[in-house]
């Protein structure tokens, strides 16, 4: 009787161990309940976003908060001016149109680089240009460069919603 009790004490003994290793093993799923959205990819619990999008779960588009009308001052390498920016959604989510650059309706659209920064370059009216754009609190800043064909004008524009 007691060599039943030994081996019985001995089994569940050996089991438990087992079952305490096997439990404190195992790895969990912090990414189990977290569902990232736009193509949001879950590492640590933690969504990490694609180009063009923010939030906890991949959820706003980066470019909405630069779509509004920046009043502001430009300085280039040739001349100074004061006007108006007007950026507007795209239909591409990670896109935005930038209107009135160089104070000359000429229309840039942006690709959006980080969650406050785009990039843009084209052709309009004889007119080359390229740059990018960032934004700060309300401020946006747009560095660029527009040929067209005969000189070329480096400009910052800086102008605040």
């Amino acid at each position: 009787m007691k060599s039943i009790k030994r081996i019985a004490l001995g089994a569940f003994l050996t089991v438990s161990a087992f079952c305490t290793v096997l439990y404190t093993s195992c790895t969990k799923d912090e990414c189990k309940d977290v569902t990232c959205q736009n193509g949001g990819t879950c590492s640590g619990g933690t969504c990490t976003c694609p180009t063009g999008y923010e939030g906890t779960s991949c959820e706003t588009k980066s470019r909405d908060k630069f779509v509004g009308t920046y009043v502001g001052t430009e300085i280039c390498t040739t001349g100074t001016d004061t006007y108006n920016i007007t950026v507007a959604s795209n239909s591409d989510n990670i896109k935005l149109t930038m209107s009135n650059l160089y104070n000359d309706n000429i229309t840039a659209i942006g690709t959006m680089a980080a969650t406050d920064s785009f990039v843009f370059s084209g052709n309009q009216g004889g007119a080359t240009f390229t740059g990018s754009g960032r934004l700060s609190t309300n401020t946006l800043t747009v560095h660029y460069t527009l040929t067209n064909g005969v000189t070329t004008n480096s400009c910052v524009f800086t102008g605040t919603k």
